[in-house]
């Protein structure tokens, strides 16, 4: 038997990415698990990278946090939605824009 790549996901953990999470359109599954199977894999070799280099000077820390920037503010999100949601339709897209477009909506204030 050989020894499984240590960047390729464990199949438990592929099974629990294709649960059912709202997905109608089976590309939209895939989309999801490929992008959720590449960060995986994509932390794996951080991680790998930073047990490797000495810590001297948080140079772990700072590797990290050089390789893994925050995510899109929910603005950001929401943005770049309503311009995918501009481009067309698109009805996988309209899901998604939709959810991503009524949070950032729900995040903003009351003002009377």
């Amino acid at each position: 038997m050989t020894t499984p790549n240590p960047i390729t996901p464990p199949p438990e953990l592929v099974r629990h990415w294709s649960r059912f999470q709202g997905d109608t359109d089976p590309e939209a599954l895939w989309f999801r698990i490929a992008t959720r199977a590449a960060q995986w894999g994509a932390d794996q070799e951080l991680e790998a990278c930073c047990e490797w280099l000495p810590d001297v000077g948080e140079m772990r820390a700072m590797l990290r946090a050089a390789r893994r920037s925050k995510p899109p503010s929910l603005k950001e999100q929401a943005l770049d939605a309503l311009t995918l949601l501009c481009k067309g339709p698109d009805t996988t897209a309209f899901v998604t824009c939709r959810d991503t477009i009524r949070r950032a909506l729900e995040a903003l204030p009351d003002d009377h």
